[in-house]
């Protein structure tokens, strides 16, 4: 199985990401740069990684999301390998507009770096089957810009639709319906801004994020 971490100019955990793929397919992805225009053949997972892109430069994500990179990951998605974007790299994919929806600055204007209480909203998806419906877990935030925002028509679409993959269950940001993670339609992009590789370890303080990755890589397995 091939995995990649997309690294991007101030990308910081990118290191992170690639632990937590390495001990759940026991092989090291593939570290691409972000000027990269190709992905490595046979890629099966991409995952774009929190950090501060390009310094957050315009808005989270924006410069980022027109790197030549960026054209192989939409390509991939559209043909169904599964992409992961984690804190900066969900606000990649909105800017991208490979998901709906914006990130804005929290409520507060205050960065959050604590782990926070999750609701799981929908655990049919490929990233949230090993979760049981409702179940309630906790995962590390650390973001400046993680307030969810999207239109009525689009937040009812999407509920509708069953994309929102997980809730805070409480106030963090001032996030719309509080909601912490959106698939696309296909179901195989999923964008959160939660850190779910910096929950696979005990030593760490908990392992409810190593789940989501065996979910999603066990399916390809």
């Amino acid at each position: 199985m091939k995995t990649a971490v997309i690294v991007f100019p101030g990308s910081n955990c990118d290191r992170d990401m690639a632990v937590a793929l390495e001990q759940v397919t026991g092989r090291a992805p593939a570290m691409v740069w972000h000027r990269e225009s190709e992905l490595p053949d046979g890629v099966d997972f991409i995952a774009l990684p929190g950090g501060f892109s390009y310094g957050d430069y315009l808005r989270s994500g924006a410069m980022a999301a027109r790197s030549p990179i960026l054209r192989a990951v939409s390509d991939a998605a559209g043909r169904g390998v599964p992409v992961l974007g984690v804190c900066n790299g969900f606000q990649v994919l909105t800017e991208a507009q490979l998901l709906p929806g914006a990130l804005m600055r929290n409520a507060g204007l205050n960065f959050v770096c604590r782990t926070v209480p999750l609701t799981v909203a929908n655990s049919q998806s490929m990233f949230t089957a090993a979760y049981g419906s409702d179940e309630a877990i906790n995962i590390p935030v650390a973001h400046h810009d993680g307030n969810y925002f999207a239109d009525a028509e689009t937040l009812d679409r999407i509920e509708g639709e069953g994309r929102v993959a997980f809730r805070y269950a409480d106030s963090v940001n001032g996030s719309a319906r509080d909601i912490a993670g959106v698939l696309n339609d296909a179901g195989n992009v999923l964008g959160m801004m939660p850190h779910p590789e910096r929950a696979i370890d005990r030593a760490h303080g908990g392992t409810d994020g190593l789940r989501l990755f065996e979910a999603a890589l066990g399916v390809l397995a």
